[in-house]
């Protein structure tokens, strides 16, 4: 599991399954979209504007690389 945060875009992208695979994203809200992948799995969720929704600080796990650009 991945997960990954910009800051400048205010993005935040937790990629379950690293596999590579053919995905196929659904905006289940405004802000919220999920990458199925095979097996109508979730391999990915995507936050728009992810500090209006949640505490970063407290999502984010201490030993989780960030990717800041």
């Amino acid at each position: 599991m991945n997960i990954l945060y910009n800051d400048k875009t205010d993005l935040l992208y937790i990629r379950l399954d690293d596999s590579k695979q053919e995905l196929i994203n659904r905006r289940i809200s405004e802000d919220i979209v999920v990458d199925i992948g095979e097996g109508d799995k979730i391999v990915g969720i995507e936050i728009i504007d992810a500090s209006k929704h949640l505490t970063l600080e407290r999502v984010l796990p201490t030993g989780v690389a960030l990717k800041c650009h």
